[in-house]
């Protein structure tokens, strides 16, 4: 169904809003990029240097629609100034941490920022846009995480290996410092959102159909996860890449990750969300297995590495969109906690792929995140046991 273009003070919004979502989703999974240098800076293991991820998840988890809930009438312009503001102090800590317990402290108060941003940002998209075109605003919005993989964590890889893993950090610092600013500056309040209440949030997670709804994000980013993680010293230990190989194939994970923003938008709208999430569940399923087992040249890993983005990128927009339909009313908090399950999953993922990484070895990651989506996949038909979700 066609619809009328968005009109060109939203378009800005839009395209502020995904700015915000760059500047966040860099400082999120930079980690993936550094995670060599700052092993070899605190002298630890890539194991033990994967808590920065994981750390930076369960705080989201538990933070995102808890804090979400406790601000639901206030203002989402100030709600998102709050949330980047706090990001931002995380990112300046993290970048002068001395030591690795600051730095995992550091990662904390960005997951607590973050936290805000993200579902806001998504309630906002929602908003201001249609139902038939809410899948392509969505995707809109959400450029800008997807760009973080293309440009913001393939930079900050670069960077750490550089400049060392602090500067990083502080190109984050600089990014959300200037999100910050325009949001100030651009951003109308007023905007109208439904409201949501720790009653609320209560009442949803003893709603067994939409807990299951969400927990369908957790398996499938924790199923990615097991490998991404990981994907720098993968790189290193399997293909013998330094700074500028790790970093090229970081590009074109972000490169996989933009087409299947876009993809996921064009199939939600085209074939419905919950087609849309069977299917990707489906490619990973083939794909994260033959990475780490049969991938041993570089033309072969650089073409599974961004069919691997491609299809798992592809999923934000679908899920969201079923949410947001699912029930209305609630979808601040249904998004909120979209947002907390896809840094569980991610934090799960990370302690299944150090454990897998610590007993197997590289070549277990794949067959585990492949286990993890089948789960996944399950989760989609056990919502329909409980209701009926499209």
């Amino acid at each position: 169904m066609s619809s009328a273009p968005a009109p060109a003070s939203n378009r800005a919004i839009f395209r502020l809003l995904a700015f915000a979502n760059f500047a966040v989703g860099m400082g999120a999974f930079v980690v993936v990029g550094v995670l060599t240098p700052v092993a070899s800076a605190f002298a630890i293991s890539s194991a033990d240097a994967g808590w920065m991820m994981t750390a930076y998840a369960l705080v989201y988890t538990v933070a995102s629609p808890t804090l979400v809930a406790l601000s639901g009438r206030v203002d989402r312009q100030r709600v998102l100034t709050a949330g980047l503001a706090l990001f931002l102090m995380g990112a300046v800590l993290a970048a002068l941490a001395p030591t690795y317990s600051i730095l995992l402290a550091a990662r904390m108060v960005m997951a607590l920022g973050g936290g805000l941003v993200t579902p806001v940002i998504a309630t906002i998209a929602i908003a201001m846009s249609s139902p038939e075109t809410r899948g392509a605003v969505l995707s809109r919005v959400f450029f800008g995480l997807t760009l973080s993989q293309v440009i913001g964590v393939p930079c900050g890889a670069w960077l750490g290996y550089a400049l060392g893993w602090q500067s990083a950090f502080a190109i984050v610092a600089v990014l959300t410092a200037l999100s910050l600013v325009l949001i100030i500056r651009s951003l109308p309040r007023g905007i109208v959102t439904p409201s949501a209440s720790l009653s609320s949030l209560g009442a949803l997670l003893v709603t067994p159909r939409l807990v299951l709804a969400v927990l369908f994000t957790a398996l499938f980013i924790g199923g990615i996860y097991v490998v991404y993680t990981f994907l720098g010293p993968f790189l290193e230990s399997r293909l013998g890449l330094g700074r500028d190989g790790v970093t090229a194939m970081l590009v074109l994970f972000g490169l996989g990750a933009v087409a299947g923003n876009v993809m996921g938008g064009i199939l939600t709208d085209r074939i419905g969300p919950k087609a849309t999430l069977l299917w990707l569940c489906g490619a990973q399923i083939l794909l994260m297995p033959v990475i780490t087992v049969f991938v041993s040249g570089l033309v072969m890993a650089a073409v599974l590495m961004t069919m691997w983005s491609v299809f798992g990128w592809s999923f934000m927009v679908a899920q969201q969109a079923r949410l947001a339909t699912l029930d209305p009313q609630r979808a601040p908090l249904l998004l909120a906690l979209n947002a907390s399950a896809l840094y569980l999953g991610g934090s799960i993922g990370s302690l299944v792929g150090g454990l897998m990484l610590q007993a197997q070895g590289y070549t277990m990651l794949g067959i585990a995140g492949a286990a993890m989506m089948v789960l996944a996949a399950l989760s989609l038909f056990a919502v329909e046991r409980v209701g009926q979700v499209r």
